[in-house]
């Protein structure tokens, strides 16, 4: 045999060794991939770090419209860099989405990962460090936390704090990292993934219906898994399998038509603030229990399983407490079980001043914001029925705009509700959804600590338009740090939840 002829068929059996090699990449253990994906992290991790200080350096408010389009652009050009078709999708004038695809042949699974790269408005003052400037510190701000510098080696203690820092630009930069580990190590993904990015999540979706329904048929996947949120407050690892849903109303009670001294009418001219406080309690308890009839008709309560999987969770009652300075929460019930409930939260109250503001005077009105928490199956519109009829069986006149002078003198009492957008339900997939097992094994193998699955987050997420649009089940897989400060001012997130979610990305997105 010729030399050429064999080193042809030498050849030949190393591509074939290879092809057959091929699949092996993509389904090895989920732990040999963590493995490998961690010695590139650590690798990599001034790049990692430097790639997502260069996203949070991008204002980030939905309203900023420059701005918005700008970190867009920027997320844009980060999956074109890793091969995926990307699209901006738009309805109106509404933020773009972004939108990134890229399949893998022979998947059989597709599945679609959702991030918003929208943040909360900020107050700069309040702040330790301008909210844009990403600064590194050693610890929280709150326990004095001291700034160092941002160079490798880091300590995966030390936190990022900039805006959206924890909510929710980590993902970004997470799924960046995963994927170029995977590309570097050789390994394929198991799945074809779908990437859609929000610019308006924090602003309330108002345009998400729109884009659903303009793009049903690009926008269905198998799976929607949504990373937002924070761990466990255990910071053990957590898979949600829903979230309340979320609606709310400012509440008016009004008293004179002039502001009165209160030594010439105290006790005798009707006090707002006084009114408003009556009528509060009248709604709900000291232990946040809902007093309003029919508000629990449509609740469907917790199943045996959804019991189980809280039951199963470690508890982290008493560090809570301990950590956020409360002598003892509202209710005996768990935390993770309080939220199962509705609740009915005083967002805050304005009327007259306090401290060296503070008049001796009666005001002419007094505002509550209240916020409200829905579990499945409650709807919007039946609260707000069951919540004025309340208000009504107190003896108020229930208006939606500014009381006239006819009404003023011809009823005692008057509420003014003004209610704050449509709102949204709540959203809950089953506990024994496939692909919610499969992923919750990846995970199990990755961690000597077991996954903790919870039936819903206590925060609200527009789950249900995906639901009814879409109709593909949907998970929430948080990667944040509990105590991150999302919303708040020196908002962060600590390193190692960002390493923990390289990996969980890349063993997910090559075993699923």
């Amino acid at each position: 045999m010729s030399i050429p002829i064999r080193a042809a068929i030498i050849h030949c059996r190393v591509i074939c060794l290879a092809l057959l090699a091929w699949p092996l990449l993509a389904t090895a253990d989920p732990t040999d991939v963590a493995d490998q994906v961690r010695a590139w992290r650590q690798a990599h991790e001034q790049r990692i770090v430097d790639d997502f200080v260069k996203l949070l350096v991008l204002p980030n408010v939905a309203s900023d419209q420059v701005n918005i389009r700008k970190n867009a652009d920027y997320i844009r050009g980060l999956f074109e860099q890793r091969g995926f078709r990307v699209r901006l999708l738009e309805a109106g004038d509404s933020p773009p989405a972004v939108f990134a695809e890229r399949e893998t042949p022979g998947a059989d699974t597709t599945l679609m990962i959702y991030v918003h790269y929208d943040g909360q408005p900020v107050n700069a003052a309040d702040w330790a460090s301008d909210p844009w400037t990403p600064v590194m510190r050693d610890a929280p701000v709150e326990l004095g936390g001291r700034d160092v510098a941002m160079q490798a080696p880091f300590d995966p203690e030390w936190r990022l704090f900039a805006r959206s820092a924890g909510d929710d630009k980590a993902p970004i930069v997470a799924l960046t990292a995963a994927l170029d580990a995977l590309a570097d190590s050789g390994r394929r993904l198991s799945v074809n993934l779908k990437l859609f990015f929000e610019g308006e999540e924090e602003a309330g979706s108002p345009h998400l219906r729109e884009m659903l329904d303009s793009h049903r048929e690009l926008l269905d996947a198998d799976l929607w898994l949504f990373c937002d949120g924070p761990v466990h407050q255990s910071r053990r690892w957590q898979l949600n399998y829903g979230v309340r849903g979320s609606f709310g109303f400012d509440l008016t009670v009004f008293g004179p038509n002039r502001p009165l001294h209160s030594g010439h009418y105290g006790n005798w001219a009707p006090n707002p603030i006084v009114r408003l406080n009556e009528l509060l309690a009248t709604m709900r308890d000291g232990e946040g229990r809902i007093l309003v009839d029919g508000y629990h008709d449509q609740v469907v309560p917790p199943s045996a399983l959804e019991r189980d999987a809280i039951d199963a969770a470690p508890l982290v009652d008493t560090g809570l407490i301990e950590q956020l300075g409360i002598g003892r929460p509202e209710t005996d019930e768990r935390v993770e079980m309080a939220v199962m409930r509705p609740a009915m939260n005083l967002r805050g109250i304005r009327s007259g001043d306090v401290g060296e503001q503070a008049r001796n005077s009666i005001q002419t009105s007094a505002t509550a914001s209240v916020g409200l928490r829905l579990v499945p199956a409650q709807t919007p519109d039946h609260l707000r029925h069951m919540i004025e009829r309340h208000i009504r069986a107190q003896g108020y006149l229930v208006l939606h705009g500014e009381p006239s002078a006819e009404q003023r003198a011809g009823h005692d009492r008057i509420a003014q509700l003004d209610w704050s957008g449509a709102g949204y339900p709540a959203y809950r997939a089953p506990m024994d959804l496939p692909l919610a097992r499969s992923i919750a094994d990846i995970l199990n193998r990755l961690s000597s600590d077991t996954l903790v699955e919870l039936p819903t987050m206590g925060g609200s997420l527009p789950l249900y338009l995906i639901d009814e649009v879409i109709g593909a089940p949907i998970l929430i897989l948080p990667i944040a740090n509990h105590d991150n400060n999302q919303h708040g001012k020196n908002e962060n997130l600590r390193l190692q939840n960002l390493w923990d979610a390289i990996e969980i990305y890349a063993a997910v997105l090559t075993h699923l």
